[in-house]
This record gives C-alpha cells, structure tokens and sequence, in this order.
C-alpha cells in the first residue's frame, strides 16, 4: 500500500516508523519524477531534499510553526506532504499546483517565492513579529547554497545574529558552494555545540573568568580568540559565528536519523542556528545526479521514466527524439550566437551572468572566451555595477539576465548604469509571458520601468533574425541598450546579413485605412497574422513593428496614424506605462498642433495591470488572455466596435 496517499498532512508523519520513512521517501522521489517528466519543473532540487522536508515536517508542527522555502523551487516534496498529493499531476499547469509556494494553496505555504536570497528576510520578520507577540511557535528557512551568499541573505543573516533571535537556519548546500568540513573533529565540535553543557558551561566559564581581578577581561578575551580560533581550523562556517549564530555541520543531507538528531537539538537552542546540510541534487534520478545542470528546471531535457530496473537511463523514445530535435533554436540561442560572433570581431566584448550561464546561453560564450566571461553568482546587483566598471574601462558588457531577475538591480541600472551613461547591453532574457513557473517569473514589468530612463534604449525584435540585428544595433552605438527577447522559439527564418538598425526606427509592415495596429517584440507577427483575419472581415489595416519602445519613431507612427478611426497598440508587458503609454503619450503631444490627430482613439493591448499572471503553458496563458492570433484578433473587433466603426467596404457599399 502507498504511503504517500495516507498523508493528509505533516501530523501523519509522527505515526510512521523508520522503515515506513524510508519507503515514503522513495515514494516521494517517484511521483515527483513521474509529474515532472509530464510537467517539467524543477527536479533536481525536489529531489535533493526529499528527507530534510520529511525530517522537518516530523519535528516541527506546520502551519502554526512555519517552514520558509527560499526560492521555493525545492518546496515539491512539501507540497506532497501538504494535502497536495491528488491534485499534484497538475504541477504547472493551467488552473493546477503551483511550482513555487503559494499561500493561495495551503495555509502550510508560508511566503509567495520565486526569487533567491528572500528567505532569511521572511523568517527574520515572522521571528520578530512572533517575539512581539510573545508565542512560542518555530520558524525554519530553507536556504540553498548559491541564495546564501546573494546580498540581501547576508544583510539578513548579520540582523539576525546581531538581535540573536531564535530561528533555525537549514542551509542546504548541494553544489558544494561552501566546502563541508569532514571527519571525527567536526562532527564531535556540532554535537557539542548544541549540548545545553557545553553552551552552559561556556558561560559559566566566561562569568567566572570575567571576574578575576585586574587581569579577568583579558583572560576572558584571550580565551574567547582561543575558542573561535579551535572553531575555525576544525570546520567552516566561521563567518556565520563571526555573526553571531551557530553553526552546525555539515551533515549528511539523505540519513534520517542524523538529521532528526541535529535538527531536534538545533529546535531545542535560544538563538539563531544554522545547520549546514549537504544534500545531492536529482539523488534517486540517475540522469539529474549525473547532469546537475540540465535537470535542474524549469525546462527539461526529454525524460526516459525509471522502470524494469532502470533508474531513468532508458533510452528515449522516436517520438520524444523527434520532439527535441524538431525545435527551431530559440532566442536565446541566437543571441548567444551572434554574441559570439561580434565577439570574434571585437575583442573588448566580454558576457556577464548573474549565475545562470546555461539558461541565458552564456554557456557557449563561455566555452569560447572563458577568460571573457563573468558569472557573478545570485548577484544580479553586482553584475550591473560590475558592467559599468568594465565599460568605464573601455570594456563592451554584455549582462544576460532574465527579465523577472533584472527587476532586482533597478537602481544599479538607473544609478549606475544609466546615470553614467555607459554602453553596456542588457540582454533582457524571458521577457513577457514565461509561463509555467507563474507570477514571482513572469517578465511583464521591466518595459514600463525602463522607459523612464534617460540614456537608455529599450528595443525588441519581431523575430530571431531581427534580434541578430538589434544586437548588432547595440554593439554599434555608445549608449546603455536593453534588448528584450522572449522564452519562445523563433521562427525558423532563414539566416540574413545582420546589419544594424538605425536606434529608434520602425518598419511599416502593411498599408490599411481602417485601423493603425503599432506591436513591440514578437507579438507582432500574431498581430500582422490577427490583421490578416480582420482583413478578411473588410476590415483595412496598417501594421507598424515598432522595434525601439525607446525612442520611439513617432514620425512613422503619426503619419499613419492621421486619418485613421482607431489605433491600437500590442506588447506582452503591462498595460500600465509600457509601450502602448508612450504611443499614447506621443499621440497626444503631437494632437495640440495637429488637428488631424485629434479624436484618434487608442487602444492599449497587452498584459492586465491590476494582477499578477499565474502559472500555466504559455500557449494557454496567451489564450487565456486574449494574446494569441485569435485573441487579438477578436479585441481589434470589440475596439473598433466600441468606436460604433464599420469596415470602409461595408460603408462604401
């Protein structure tokens, strides 16, 4: 009988035994392998850190203690253990269980995550609030190892030893980030140090030796450097006592006793603790284990399912062979690629990430110019500040972030970046709808906050081959320039010369009377397609892809505009003071002079402002919000409709 399907939530676990635990850690392996290969996700991470949720779950009592998963990509075992278990073949999907925690869920679900290096903060406010009300109940942050070392964690972790709140800290290292410490010493120092002797003793010895005249403090002092000196040499983690909170570890993250053992201690301690766990991403999935990277999310290499002794080693399928290689390359690879390219002709350009070299392409820039290319960690800050350093060293940076990310360095683009108006290019990665991995990913907001940026070029293609262009376009000038492409793939265009492109021009696409339809990135091409429908209808169209949301080519969008009985415009990015804003904005500066633009109705199209875009395919979210070709073609009508028009046709007729 399955184990898994038994538990309604964490108290469950209280009743098993050893060996019932161990089954149930299979089991949880198991249907997160089996979802995720349907699904995609993040599989690594989930399945790193099967037994430290159950070992949590089983000493602490959720909802009313409170487990904060940093990131949350890791939460899927939580999830099971959560009353999420019938419904968890729905991961990702449309209306189904989110990747990350969502309180939406489960009142287990503690805190809306998505992002790195959020988690300490959270639980240092839980912990402060709940001191201020005077309860009791335990608060645990699951941190990994790269969203440790991010600047917010550490701004956290020294607020939270310098007010020595209580607060178990899990720091669940499975990329060996911090090296472990192994052997008798260090293990025998963690058990000693959450031992009520030990800690009692210390103070003891510290009040009595304070106390010897004349010479006690300096005894004391000497004693406390010898202390901290013995700790140093024996294990790692000096600078998280240097701060004021103990450090425990590193234990082995897969053996349910050790960590029933020290997490109950560490529960048991008066001040912040941190127990250092090393776990192995994707254990129990041979491939995850063996490709760390690939598997790790939220898109996944094709997955051969374990069985008949296999451990996901099959060899795959025709069918899912076909699927991976039937792909046209996306955006992202064509913008690695031509990268390389500029940078084969212009040795001052060099590749900044922000710790995600594979999922930005900068992999392949890597792997040709190694000494060229910066991964600066969860640090996204840094890389852009790092970026105008090496551009006011005459430098040409290239910084691949995904949009959601680059939300995080807003002031390192304005104050630095921008305000010293250096020629770094920003490659805005997943900008618009990303999808599955829902509200805290999705890239909708960074259009409207660039645009009030001075100095700063914001543009986007309407397909891979323009996005060649482009980039060319930004190496070709002297200013900052963010060039935002989108998760999906292109559109299989032929290879064409990619000569630059005037900053701030725009192409005329189609010539109409009716209706002027103005896109910015590749949701122009569905717009050009959703014209094709309405022209059908007798309806006539203009459709200008407008390229630069920044500067705009207002002379090309009020020439075509005068006349016309609507204006729409179409982005995948907020309504609220993206693209369409400023077409808006233009249009009326230029209506106080000329007549014929007045009384022009305008349209925005794009992404609801007023709430966050949950998660689901990105085909289903762009139906779901009217984005796609019929969507958009079905909004142009209701516009026209709304502005009581009727095609020039009918009228004639």
């Amino acid at each position: 009988m399955s184990i898994l399907a038994t538990i309604s939530g964490p108290a469950d676990l209280k009743r098993l035994s050893d060996v019932e635990l161990v089954q149930l850690c299979a089991e949880i392996r198991t249907a997160i392998i089996e979802t995720v290969a349907k699904t995609g996700g993040h599989l690594g991470s989930s399945l790193g850190v099967v037994e430290l949720t159950v070992a949590l779950h089983r000493l602490l009592d959720s909802p009313t203690d409170r487990i904060v998963w940093d990131t949350g990509h890791q939460a899927y075992p939580h999830k099971l253990l959560t009353g999420r278990f019938a419904r968890f073949g729905t991961l990702r999907q449309l209306g189904g269980i989110g990747g990350f925690p969502r309180r939406s869920e489960s009142p287990h679900d503690v805190f809306d995550g998505g992002h790195a290096g959020t988690g300490l903060s959270i639980g240092e406010g839980l912990a402060i609030a709940r001191d201020g009300r005077g309860t009791a109940e335990r608060i645990a942050v699951v941190v990994g190892d790269a969203a440790v070392i991010t600047g917010l964690s550490i701004e956290a972790l020294n607020d939270i030893g310098h007010r020595g709140l209580r607060l178990l800290i899990v720091l669940n290292d499975n990329e060996m980030s911090i090296s472990p410490s192994v052997g008798a010493l260090s293990t025998y120092l963690s058990r000693i140090k959450l031992s009520g002797t030990w800690r009692g003793s210390k103070r003891a010895y510290d009040h009595l030796v304070e106390r010897i005249p004349v010479i006690g403090p300096t005894v004391l002092e000497l004693s406390r450097r010898l202390r901290a000196s013995v700790v140093r040499f024996a294990q790692p983690g000096q600078l998280f006592e240097d701060l004021g909170i103990t450090y425990v570890g590193p234990v082995p993250g897969h053996d349910l006793r050790a960590l029933d053992a020290t997490l109950r201690r560490a529960l048991e301690q008066e001040g912040p603790v941190l127990v250092h766990v090393r776990t192995q991403k994707g254990k129990g999935y041979r491939p995850a284990e063996a490709d760390q990277v690939s598997f790790h999310g939220a898109a996944l290499p094709p997955m051969a399912l374990p069985g008949n002794g296999s451990d996901g080693d099959a060899t795959l399928s025709a069918a899912q062979a076909a699927a991976a290689k039937g792909r046209p390359p996306n955006y992202t690879a064509v913008v690695s690629g031509e990268l390389i390219a500029i940078a084969e002709e212009d040795p001052r350009v060099v590749a900044i990430t922000a710790g995600m070299p594979t999922g930005t392409g900068l992999n392949r820039f890597a792997a040709r110019f190694p000494e060229r290319t910066f991964d600066v960690g969860i640090a996204e800050q840094h890389a852009m500040t790092l970026a105008t350093g090496l551009a006011l060293g005459g430098l040409r940076p290239f910084v691949a972030v995904y949009s959601t990310f680059l939300q995080r360095a807003f002031d390192q683009v304005v104050h630095d970046v921008c305000q010293n108006d250096q020629p770094v290019v920003i490659g805005v990665d997943r900008a618009g709808l990303v999808g599955e991995d829902g509200t805290s990913h999705q890239g909708m907001f960074t259009i409207a906050a660039q645009r009030q940026i001075p100095n700063l070029v914001v543009a986007s293609p309407k397909d891979e081959q323009e996005a060649r262009r482009l980039l060319r376009t930004a190496f070709g000038q002297a200013h900052p320039f963010a060039l935002h492409y989108p998760r999906d793939p292109g559109l299989d265009l032929p290879a064409v010369a990619p000569t630059p492109i005037p900053v701030g021009q725009g192409e005329l696409l189609r010539v109409g009377a009716d209706v002027l339809i103005v896109g910015f990135g590749p949701i122009v091409m569905r717009a050009l397609a959703a014209a094709d429908t309405l022209a059908a209808e007798g309806w006539s169209a203009s459709v200008i892809n407008a390229r630069f949301a920044k500067p705009l080519d207002r002379e090309l969008i009020l020439r075509h505009a005068a006349g016309k009985r609507l204006v729409v415009t179409v982005e995948e990015s907020v309504v609220s003071g993206g693209f369409g804003a400023g077409v808006l904005e233009s249009l009326a500066a230029a209506a106080l002079a000329d007549p014929s633009l007045r009384g022009i109705p305008v349209r925005i199209v794009g992404l609801p402002a007023d709430r966050f875009v949950d998660h689901g395919s990105v085909s289903d979210l762009r139906h779901l919000l009217r984005l796609d070709v019929e969507g958009l073609a079905a909004q142009f009508r209701e516009a026209l409709a709304s502005v009581a028009s009727t095609p020039l046709e009918v009228t004639s007729a």
